[in-house]
C-alpha cells in the first residue's frame, strides 16, 4: 500500500521503521515534503483571482499602524470599508470593544432580527490521509478509527432527529479512500429523509463532485482554510491532499459553481497571526460575495482546541476579548453574513455573543463517531455502557467546551430573549 494512503492505528513508537523514518523526515526536512502550492493530479484548477486579492491585502496589513482615530472613524461611518475593517481588527480597537459590540448588535438585529439558528454536526468517519500536526484525526495519531455504515448513519440520524433538530452538518476525516464522494452522497440522501437543511464539512472536491453532492441534497459547504499564511500552512500540513493550499482556498468557489446554495469560511484562530487570519477570512467571504451575490455567505470563528497525542502545538493565545473583537469586526464589515460560534467555546461566551453578533450555534455536539445515542440517552447507573455495548465509537477530533443538549440550548436561547430557529428554508 502506498504510504501516503495509509491510516495508522498504532502509537508512533510501534510504526514500521521505514514509516517512522518517513514521519520524522516530514517533520524535520522541508525538502522532503511536496510543494504545498503545487496542485496534485486530479485537482481541478479554476480561473479565479480571489486568492491573489486576499493574499495581497493580507500581506500588506500592518495592524500596528492604526490609531484610536482610525477606529473612531470606522465606528462612525454608515459603511465599513476594508481599511475601516483593518482598523477594527487592530490592537488600537481593543479599548473600543463596547462600542463595537453595540454597533454589531444593532446591525445583527437589522439584518437577522432576534433569531439564532441551531444545528448539530455528525461525524460519520474519522479516517484521514493527511498529516496535519494540530489535528486529532491525523494519519499518524493513535486513535480508534471508525466509519459508519449506512444503517448506522440512519440510526444516528434518527436519534438526532427525535430531539427536534432540523439542520445537520455531516463531517468526515479527509480520506477519499475510506470516505469517497459516493459514500458521502449516500449519507446525504439518508439525511434528507430526516432534516430540512444539510451541510457538509469534508475534504475539498472538484466542481462536478460538488454538483453531485448538491443533487444528493447538500445545501451548503463549510471549509476551514485553517490559516491563510501560506508559509505557516506549509509547516502544519506535512502530508496528504490537504497540503495543497490553493486547492483548498478555491473550494468554496468550486462549491458555488457546483450549485451549492451557501458556503462558509473560517480560519482556525491560534495557528498563526489571528488578526491577519481574521482579515483574510473576511476578505475571502467579501470578494466571493461580490462575485456571487446570490450565494449565502457565512463565517465561523473556531479557536484551536486540545487534541490527543500531540504536545508539540504551541498556539498563539487568542483570548475571549480578542475573539469578541474579531466577531464584532466581522459583523460591522459584513452585516449580511451569518456568523457561527461552535461548541469549542464556553456556554457563557456563546450565550453572550449570540445577543451581539452570532447568528448560529451548534447543540448536542459530539465530535466522535457513532456515539450520539450514548450521549443523548441517559445511561443506567447499573449499566453505564448499555447504549454502546461494544464501546467501539470512534475517537473525537478535539475537545468541546459547551456540551449542552439541543433542548437545553433552545431553552437558554429563549431565556436570553432570543428566538431559536430550526429551519429557514422551504423547498418548492
Amino acid at each position: 500500500m502506498n504510504e501516503e494512503n495509509q491510516v495508522y492505528f498504532v502509537d508512533s513508537d510501534e510504526l514500521p521503521p521505514q514509516v517512522l523514518e518517513r514521519k520524522h523526515r516530514l517533520e524535520q526536512d522541508p525538502s522532503f515534503r511536496t510543494d504545498h502550492m503545487q496542485y496534485m493530479p486530479g485537482m481541478e484548477v479554476i480561473d479565479s483571482d480571489i486568492k491573489d486579492l486576499v493574499l495581497s491585502q493580507t500581506k500588506d496589513y500592518d495592524y500596528t499602524q492604526y490609531t484610536a482615530r482610525d477606529v473612531q472613524r470606522a465606528l462612525s461611518g454608515d459603511r465599513c470599508s476594508i481599511e475601516d475593517f483593518k482598523a477594527l481588527l487592530s490592537p488600537a480597537a481593543a479599548p473600543f470593544l463596547e462600542q463595537m459590540a453595540r454597533k454589531a448588535e444593532l446591525l445583527t438585529k437589522n439584518h437577522f432580527g432576534n433569531t439564532v439558528y441551531i444545528f448539530t454536526p455528525i461525524y460519520i468517519a474519522n479516517y484521514c490521509q493527511n498529516y496535519c500536526i494540530y489535528c486529532g484525526f491525523n494519519c499518524y495519531n493513535n486513535i480508534r478509527r471508525k466509519k459508519l455504515d449506512f444503517a448506522q448513519i440512519e440510526h444516528e440520524m434518527q436519534v438526532i432527529a427525535q430531539t427536534g433538530m432540523e439542520e445537520i452538518l455531516l463531517l468526515t476525516g479527509e480520506s477519499r479512500k475510506y470516505s469517497d464522494v459516493h459514500y458521502i452522497g449516500e449519507a446525504v440522501k439518508i439525511a434528507r429523509k430526516y432534516f430540512r437543511n444539510i451541510g457538509i464539512e469534508i475534504y475539498p472536491v472538484n466542481v462536478d463532485e460538488y454538483r453531485y453532492l448538491h443533487e444528493c441534497g447538500v445545501d451548503y459547504v463549510t471549509v476551514f482554510q485553517e490559516t491563510y499564511d501560506t508559509d505557516k500552512y506549509e509547516t502544519l500540513h506535512l502530508l496528504g491532499h490537504k497540503r495543497v493550499w490553493p486547492y483548498r482556498f478555491d473550494a468554496q468557489e468550486r462549491a458555488i459553481l457546483g450549485g451549492m446554495r451557501g458556503v462558509a469560511f473560517s480560519a482556525l484562530l491560534g495557528l498563526a497571526d489571528f488578526r491577519k487570519d481574521a482579515l483574510a477570512t473576511a476578505l475571502h467571504a467579501f470578494y466571493m460575495n461580490r462575485r456571487y451575490p446570490h450565494a449565502e455567505i457565512s463565517l465561523s470563528c473556531p479557536r484551536l482546541r486540545p487534541i490527543v497525542n500531540n504536545d508539540r502545538i504551541n498556539p498563539r493565545d487568542v483570548g475571549e476579548r480578542e475573539l469578541c473583537q474579531v466577531l464584532c469586526a466581522y459583523r460591522i464589515f459584513l452585516p449580511f453574513a451569518g456568523i457561527t460560534v461552535s461548541s469549542r467555546e464556553s456556554a457563557a461566551f456563546r450565550n453572550g455573543i449570540a445577543k451581539i453578533c452570532a447568528t448560529k450555534v451548534s447543540a448536542g455536539v459530539s465530535t466522535g463517531i457513532g456515539d450520539h445515542e450514548e450521549k443523548y440517552e441517559k445511561k443506567s447507573e447499573a449499566d453505564p455502557d448499555r447504549n454502546c455495548p461494544e464501546n467501539d465509537a470512534g475517537d473525537e477530533q478535539f475537545e468541546i467546551s459547551d456540551s449542552r443538549s439541543f433542548g437545553q440550548m433552545y431553552q437558554d436561547m429563549e431565556k436570553g430573549g432570543l428566538q431559536p430557529v430550526l429551519n429557514d428554508y422551504i423547498y418548492v
